[in-house]
């Protein structure tokens, strides 16, 4: 019996180490419950869940029924995919957000597009919100944040504020905004105008459900 209890032991030890050795090699942790997780991360910093990985074209978005990201479909149930250059970033949602429709919102979490390397798919990651991108799509407001990892070692853009992108790096400005613009196909969207990353902060606070 003892010796049933040492192997036990042993075995459970190999997969936890194996375990936490795959979440550190990988660098991300993925919650089991990505709606569950808390708006801001520890030292005041910005959760976000990526739906969309940087340099993919495949639309996937979190099922909260099902539990899983799923292909996002046409209405013909055609899987979707972005006819356009890349996503120029992890994208995803901001947990415990939820614009709802009463307050003029689309019913989904915030969105948010986050500067940096690639990450895969249910990533959570700390960021840093630098700023907003305001559009409108088929006549109703969407906006999109626009941030960097909390992490210096995973950002491929070194800003830490929307003037810095601005003015340090304008031709990566006027690329996420063209992209925007675009990615849905020609004069689907609309340019409203940018914001700074107080007002991101604003509209973030303005729409968490914690």
């Amino acid at each position: 019996m003892a010796n049933q209890l040492s192997a036990r032991l042993i075995i459970y030890l190999i997969f936890t180490t194996f375990f936490f050795q795959c979440k550190r090699d990988n660098g991300f942790e993925r919650p089991r419950e990505p709606y569950g997780v808390a708006t801001l991360a520890e030292g005041g910093k910005l959760n976000m869940i990526v739906e969309i990985p940087a340099g993919t074209n495949d639309k996937f978005e979190y099922d909260s029924e099902r539990r899983k990201f799923v292909h996002d479909t046409l209405p013909n149930g055609t899987k979707r995919r972005i006819q356009f250059l890349p996503y120029p970033g992890n994208y995803g949602f901001i947990p415990s957000t939820l614009m709802d429709k009463e307050r003029g919102g689309d019913g989904d979490p915030l969105d948010v597009l986050v500067v940096g390397q690639h990450a895969p798919m249910g990533s959570l990651i700390a960021v840093e919100p630098i700023g907003a991108l305001l559009l409108k799509d088929r006549g109703e407001l969407d906006t999109k944040i626009i941030a960097v990892p909390a992490d210096v070692n995973q950002r491929s853009l070194p800003a830490s504020t929307y003037m810095e992108l601005l003015l340090e790096y304008p031709a990566a400005h006027r690329i996420i905004e063209e992209w925007f613009l675009n990615y849905k196909g020609p004069k689907q969207m609309e340019l409203i105008r940018w914001e700074d990353e107080t007002y991101a902060w604003d509209e973030i606070n303005k729409w968490r459900t914690e």
